[in-house]
């Protein structure tokens, strides 16, 4: 994991890449799950990312060292915020009344993790029991203070009615008022097609 994210510099038509860990059960987790990564990529075009997994060393290696590797081609409709002061995911388009993608992710301010830690138990269990979710993992680069998380939805009013829900309006709340992200992104996706390797 320490090796490979230099290596994308060289992967042609990438825009932004990270290899990220991914936690165990749902949503944030303190406990890593070592069997799963995830590797996110943005790409110029749709041919340069079937370039990658046809022809690309780097995926051909990574494929050799997998049991299974699933990959999902999303379409981003809209992104607010930054990663490390950037927004990866700048185009917009409308949303196609299908399945949609998440990808939230948040850099905590040191002083306010324990506070922070304290809530994830709760978001974690509003999410497993939300109707409409297809598929969740927590992801993040540096274990403790930069999360995010990865879902999958059946359409878009499945995710609102989590979004908007009771207690993750409370946590949110609790987010801003109290300061606790020093950096947060939030987007949305159509999610094209989902192949498995």
């Amino acid at each position: 994991m320490q090796l490979l994210p230099k290596q994308f510099d060289q992967i042609d038509g990438c825009d932004f890449a990270k290899l990220l860990g991914t936690g165990s059960g749902f949503g944030f987790s303190l406990w890593p799950d070592f069997s799963t990564y995830s590797l996110l990529i943005n790409w110029k075009t749709e041919d340069h990312a079937k370039q990658f997994f046809k022809e690309s060393p780097l995926f051909i290696e990574l494929k050799n060292k997998s049991n299974s590797i699933k990959t999902h081609f999303l379409e981003s409709i809209s992104a607010h915020g930054s990663w490390y002061g950037k927004n990866p995911f700048p185009s917009k388009n409308n949303y196609k009344n299908d399945k949609i993608a998440v990808i939230t992710r948040a850099r905590i301010n040191i002083n306010k993790l324990t506070r922070f830690w304290q809530f994830v138990p709760k978001a974690s269990k509003a999410i497993e029991n939300a109707k409409g979710l297809v598929y969740t993992k927590g992801i993040g680069e540096w274990p403790l203070i930069e999360q995010a998380t990865f879902s999958i939805w059946e359409n878009e009013d499945a995710m609102k009615a989590y979004a908007y829900a009771d207690i993750h309006k409370e946590i949110i709340k609790k987010v801003k008022n109290e300061n606790w992200y020093k950096e947060e992104l939030f987007s949305r996706f159509n999610v094209l097609k989902t192949l498995q390797h």
